[in-house]
């Protein structure tokens, strides 16, 4: 972007609650055509949410409905991401509002995301279809090195749930804790993880602790952001589905609930929909203009 041109529009959304007190807070750009990555990276500082989400034109066989075809880049306050989801359901929730609901395409760095918005007797409902995921083991001593900088006993770990490194877009290590009391207790070394994570090529922590069959409660540390804690994590709730179908903790067909941003003072509700034959994880969730 020159100095001499406009600023664009920003817009504040917040995903995964029909609050805007709750849920997880994005900056969305419809139109980041002028925009070069530092001016996006300058806009995301600036609002200081976990991600902000910047629409441009779509690549050249993307495919879509024109108008409802976007290349999308997501950028945290310290630096760009591959893919965020509660930033793509942010911006698919503004784009329904001016085009209508129904199917929208989004060409991520990890790939591509369509997303389809309905209408729920006047809420409007975005759910995305992630890449197809990844799960991989996680070594000892980087195990011990997290929840070293977690300040956790590995005593805490419910060992239904053994930790893993799973992808659904982004990386992020899955940790899950015995009792909601561990999960609720959460003040760790920032740089120590942060360097971990860097490392390991991880977007967040994904902290989890089963309420139920098909309920979670969810935390997630985010430091390479810039940011000590995201409060609603559709990247990590698709790499969750991923790895809760991969270790056979759940049925192939099954519908999640997960629980965040309670113990932040900002509650958010994330569906996740496995589908058996289909590698893919859904997510989705309300939202609504902030301001």
């Amino acid at each position: 972007m020159t100095t001499n041109a406009p600023r664009p529009e920003i817009l504040r959304y917040t995903a995964f609650s029909s609050d805007p007190d709750g849920g997880n807070p994005a900056g969305v750009v419809l139109d980041a055509n002028a925009l070069d990555g530092s001016a996006m990276l300058a806009i995301a500082a600036d609002l200081g949410y976990s991600e902000s989400a910047f629409l441009t034109a779509p690549p050249e066989g993307l495919g879509g409905e024109e108008g409802r075809a976007y290349g999308i880049r997501y950028f945290s306050p310290k630096a760009e991401v591959p893919f965020c989801g509660h930033a793509t359901v942010a911006t698919a929730l503004a784009l329904a509002e001016r085009v209508g609901p129904g199917e929208l395409v989004f060409a991520t760095r990890a790939g591509v995301v369509p997303v389809e918005v309905v209408d729920e007797d006047g809420t409007l409902r975005a759910t995305l279809t992630s890449v197809e995921p990844q799960v991989e083991e996680v070594a000892e001593a980087d195990l011990v090195e997290a929840l070293a900088a977690l300040d956790w006993p590995a005593a805490d770990l419910d060992p239904a749930f053994p930790p893993r490194i799973a992808f659904a877009g982004a990386r992020h290590l899955v940790l899950a804790a015995a009792t909601r009391a561990r999960l609720a207790d959460l003040a760790y070394d920032f740089a120590r993880l942060e360097a971990l994570m860097h490392q390991l090529d991880l977007t967040t922590v994904q902290l989890v602790w089963r309420e139920s069959a098909t309920v979670f409660h969810v935390r997630d540390p985010f430091p390479v952001g810039g940011v000590v804690e995201d409060p609603a994590t559709g990247a990590a709730a698709a790499a969750f589905g991923a790895y809760v179908r991969e270790l056979g903790l759940v049925p192939e067909d099954a519908v999640l609930t997960l629980h965040q941003g309670e113990d932040l003072g900002r509650p958010g509700e994330l569906t996740v929909t496995l589908r058996a034959g289909d590698p893919r994880v859904r997510v989705g969730g309300t939202g609504t203009r902030i301001g």
